[in-house]
């Protein structure tokens, strides 16, 4: 069968995960603290291997730690087995079929597959409320003669008195953008199927938690709603919005279909809703019957991006969705809508009702951009220095292309005096939660960071944003999304910001043209010499 292949598969990624952890991996002499955080002494080592670091962090909040998530979830069915309490990195999830060498495609893919379900876990650790969204909702209907609804309160939704304590206990006051239009037709009778585009932050995770409570009824003792998450870490992040949504219905029950959550061969488990990883979920529905899928009323798959980029889960999935009853209502959220997502949606949600983000409105009026010319790595360190020196920095975010830079640049602002944080991707997500919470807190003034890092940081005080290096795509050209996302860190909140631009070669510049034909905004050349010149800029 191909659940036992699956669970061979998952078998040799336990071992080979085990053998990865014994390799010796050559240090760096440049490394930051368990804070994330770079000492004066530091110095680098001139070399191309990168420092796969090896720290020993503790929770960076109480209110957001992971072991405590995890001692919080003891009490849930099963005993969930997790070596050393601590998470050892979202590949643990990855499940890897096929031979055990991969190839350099292969390999390449699941890097970048860890690296997106790592920034969403990362994103929802970081967040401690909604993000204000420009972003316009689109909403096509699968009826368009249908009159469209969306709400204002939550009040307006009839919801159970203790869905709607539990709504307000999260800190929930009002909907947001894309819960106004998506609940409406999550709660519709007769049930509506959606596919959705929600970004992290805009309360898409509680809009579907919602929408599965509503449906449950506490007295039928068997699982009714199916949640499907990429990894393990983010269906425990899940968990915890159903817990915490959920908390003034005692009788509603949770269970996690997961590796790990062993259960007695033959036995039907009782809880109302489940949510687990598509190959665990496949083995409880098909080959251990944990689950009888006929009985699913709500099926939820998330971060559908993430999950098709994963081998083996696409497949895993349109299985279980095969399973479900006709008249199951399907949710499917995602946030991009590549073509491969899209195929991938509508082969799991038929008839969907569609809600669309609108491009997010490319204005960079609130940011003055500048360059500033320089002829190699050392120019562009003095630049930055010339800046410091001429104008007050709150705080700044330095963007740098690959780790090895930022390393040396973190160590060589250090040594100038700077409270410097590095954030880079060897990091797993708890540590790099750690560092952009001390920045968050301002214990450090500067943040170096690599792209893999650049998405979901909102710091209220970062009044300057530096491109060290310019944003670039695999193939070298102009990464437009990834330049106005990094620059969109200044000029938040209303205020104005400054972007700051590093130029050191006749391609760096065809980069900067390019961006500027795209954006139609010119970007002023900024003499770093002359500090008359810098004092304007800062007014």
């Amino acid at each position: 069968m191909a659940t036992d292949s699956w669970a061979l598969a998952v078998d040799e990624q336990e071992a080979a995960v085990k053998s990865m952890s014994n390799l010796q991996i050559k240090e760096e002499k440049i490394k930051p603290d368990t804070n994330g955080v770079i000492k004066a002494s530091s110095t680098p080592e001139k070399t191309d291997e990168e420092e796969k670091g090896n720290y020993s962090l503790k929770p960076y909040s109480k209110k957001h730690s992971i072991t405590q998530d995890m001692k919080h979830l003891s009490g849930v069915r099963g005993t969930l087995s997790y070596k050393d309490k601590e998470m050892r990195g979202i590949s643990n999830e990855i499940e890897i079929k096929g031979e055990a060498k991969e190839s350099g495609s292969l390999e390449t893919r699941r890097r970048e597959t860890e690296d997106r379900a790592a920034q969403s876990l990362l994103n929802k650790l970081i967040r401690s409320n909604l993000v204000d969204n420009t972003n316009q909702v689109e909403v096509l209907q699968r009826d368009p003669n249908s009159p469209l609804y969306s709400v204002k309160s939550f009040e307006e939704l009839r919801l159970k008195p203790q869905l709607l304590q539990g709504v307000y206990a999260m800190g929930f006051n009002r909907p947001s953008k894309i819960q106004e239009n998506a609940l409406p037709m999550m709660l519709a009778e007769p049930p509506q199927n959606l596919i959705a585009q929600s970004q992290s932050g805009t309360g898409k995770t509680a809009a579907f938690v919602l929408a599965m409570l509503s449906r449950v009824e506490p007295a039928e003792r068997y699982p009714q709603c199916l949640c499907l998450s990429p990894t393990y870490e983010l269906a425990l992040q899940t968990g915890k919005v159903i817990e915490q949504m959920g908390k003034f219905h005692p009788e509603l029950k949770l269970a996690y279909a997961v590796r790990g959550n062993k259960l007695e061969r033959g036995q039907k488990i009782s809880e109302h809703i489940v949510i687990g990883t598509p190959g665990t979920v496949l083995d409880w529905c098909s080959k251990l019957k944990f689950i009888d899928p006929k009985k699913i009323k709500v099926f939820v798959l998330d971060e559908a991006d993430v999950m098709i980029a994963t081998q083996g889960h696409q497949d895993q999935s349109i299985r279980i969705q095969r399973m479900l009853p006709r008249n199951c209502q399907m949710l499917l959220f995602s946030a991009t809508f590549e073509d491969s997502v899209w195929k991938f949606a509508q082969k799991v949600v038929p008839d969907p009702n569609i809600i669309k983000l609108k491009r997010e409105e490319e204005t960079l009026d609130t940011i003055k951009q500048y360059y500033v010319l320089c002829n190699n790595r050392d120019e562009k360190f003095q630049a930055l220095c010339n800046l410091y020196g001429a104008i007050t920095i709150a705080q700044a975010m330095i963007f740098c292309h690959t780790r090895k830079t930022a390393s040396w640049l973190a160590a060589e602002l250090s040594k100038e005096g700077h409270q410097v944080a590095l954030l880079s991707g060897e990091m797993v997500v708890e540590q790099r939660a750690a560092v952009i919470e001390r920045f968050r807190e301002g214990k450090e003034k500067v943040l170096v960071t690599t792209n893999v890092c650049a998405r979901g940081i909102d710091v209220e005080q970062v009044s300057v944003v530096i491109n060290f290096d310019l944003p670039v795509d695999k193939d070298g050209n102009p990464d437009n999304e990834t330049y106005l996302h990094r620059i969109g860190r200044t000029g938040r909140f209303g205020k104005r910001g400054l972007a700051v631009n590093m130029v050191d070669s006749k391609h760096s510049m065809n980069i900067l043209n390019r961006i500027q034909e795209h954006f139609n905004k010119k970007i002023e050349r900024l003499d770093t010499d002359d500090l008359d010149e810098i004092e304007k800029i800062a007014n």
